[in-house]
């Protein structure tokens, strides 16, 4: 009896030593989980782990399939299309059975960047009323934990799938839930909102492989993968270094069936100018490689005017770059320069940043091509006269000063590329620029400066870019 005791004993400790996968039980990612939503009318995967060779079948409404967990004990499956509705079960029967409860169908996006992207709802404007009005429980939303690793994972912690009340709204991505709360109620379909953000990280380590490996001016990083992510000194992986986050918290969300993303970062590379152009294409095409999708809609945000100590024009570099991303397909830029706060790197307002997302996703992913989803963005100048005539797409329904006051953050420039103050009014759908001293302009900027807060919008009421028509 002592020898079959101790058999089991080490029989347990021998199982307990096998990776997850080989462990004869039912297990799932946690993206996977009670009140998760599912992307609508797309083929919907949905995996897990299991003792290998054991029959796996999974059902949801009418639709089930069946499979067998491989020798690494994964299993996949793939269930046809959904329309948008619920609540659903979802069935995953094996050496176990589970039922996952309240399962929605309908848009899933992926919400990240750095802080901006990260701050919740209590933390940003009008805090009590939005907490209080957050009763939408076709909303939900997940938070993967902060995670770098190594290589890439297969799983990640978090705190599973919310539905949106009064009771949880708080601790949502700000920006994440008023881009979803605008969706919602402009579709009338369940939103799942997958937050995976970290504070003052960098865009490198978000980033696959596949995308450093697209961009040639990123060829330092994409020849020598193997050397990231690398390891601080006190021996932890580097949450700063390339692949360290996508290892660890956008890998273990594949093969996840999501409609698109929104980004909110920046700051942390400040200074790079159009570099960080080159890291965005490097980003973009690598999430649309990996979810196997070279159509998915990324929609970020242009960073709002902030007091950086340093270079002045650093952060114009990054809104330089963040314009330019728009020559990218299926891309948009929600600009926030009237909407900052040049004292608070997190300004408050986050509900019109997921707004000016939403009216990009709106216009560009869900065909309602009518709305003016756009502020004022350079198109191109005219010199003649002694003035630049400057001409913008997405004017809207005209051009205006917010405020009633004359334009401001117009700079002018001759041969000699000293810029000075500039006057302009509007002329139609162009905006006439001049300056005392400059009789042959060559060159005009607006907005090129880290506190720039102009007052060019269209009529609808969003703002125009800063940009410049330099390249000195």
């Amino acid at each position: 009896m002592k020898t079959r005791t101790w058999w089991f004993a080490v029989l347990g400790l021998l199982l307990g030593l096998l990776p997850e996968g080989l462990q004869a039980e039912l297990k799932l990612p946690a993206v996977i989980g009670d009140n998760m939503v599912l992307q609508r009318e797309r083929p919907l995967p949905i995996w897990g782990w299991e003792s290998p060779g054991t029959a796996v079948t999974v059902g949801l409404g009418a639709a089930e399939a069946t499979t067998t967990a491989g020798d690494d004990g994964r299993w996949q499956v793939e269930l046809p299309p959904q329309a948008a509705g619920g609540p659903h079960r979802l069935t995953i029967t094996a050496s176990r059975t589970l039922e996952l409860e309240n399962i929605l169908i309908g848009e899933v996006w992926v919400c990240s960047g750095q802080s901006n992207m990260a701050w919740t709802v209590a933390a940003s404007a009008n805090p009590q009323e939005e907490i209080a009005a957050g009763n939408f429980p076709q909303i939900r939303h997940i938070k993967i934990a902060n995670t770098p690793a190594e290589s890439p994972q297969e799983d990640v912690p978090s705190g599973g799938w919310q539905v949106c009340t009064p009771d949880t709204v708080a601790q949502f991505s700000a920006v994440g839930y008023y881009f979803g709360r605008h969706l919602h109620q402009q579709l009338d379909v369940p939103i799942g909102l997958i937050g995976s953000n970290w504070g003052g990280t960098r865009i490198e380590p978000w980033t696959p492989p596949a995308g450093f490996q697209h961009v040639p001016a990123l060829h330092e990083i994409a020849d020598n993968l193997d050397q990231y992510p690398r390891r601080t000194a006190e021996g932890r992986v580097n949450h700063q270094s390339p692949l360290a986050l996508y290892n660890g918290m956008i890998h273990p969300l594949l093969p996840t069936a999501v409609r698109g993303a929104i980004w909110y970062q920046g700051e942390s590379n400040r200074g790079e100018g159009l570099l960080y152009h080159e890291k965005m294409k490097a980003l973009i095409h690598g999430w649309r490689t990996v979810w196997n999708d070279p159509q998915m809609p990324f929609y970020y945000v242009q960073l709002a005017p902030f007091r950086y100590r340093g270079e002045p024009t650093a952060l114009p570099g990054i809104w330089e770059a963040q314009l330019k991303t728009l020559c990218l397909p299926h891309t948009g830029m929600a600009v926030t320069v009237d909407i900052g706060d040049l004292d608070d790197i997190h300004p408050a307002n986050k509900q019109d940043v997921g707004k000016r997302l939403a009216l990009w996703a709106l216009a560009k992913t869900y065909g309602q091509e009518e709305l003016v989803y756009s502020g004022p963005l350079f198109r191109d100048v005219a010199f003649q006269g002694g003035e630049a005539i400057v001409s913008f797409d997405h004017v809207g329904g005209g051009l205006v000063s917010r405020d009633g006051q004359p334009l401001s953050w117009f700079t002018l420039a001759g041969e000699d590329q000293q810029f000075v103050p500039a006057e302009a009014r509007i002329v139609g759908d162009t905006v006439v620029v001049s300056a005392d001293g400059i009789a042959e302009p060559v060159a005009v900027r607006f907005g090129w400066d880290q506190e720039a807060e102009p007052n060019l919008s269209n009529r609808e009421g969003l703002p125009a870019s800063p940009f410049r028509s330099d390249c000195w």
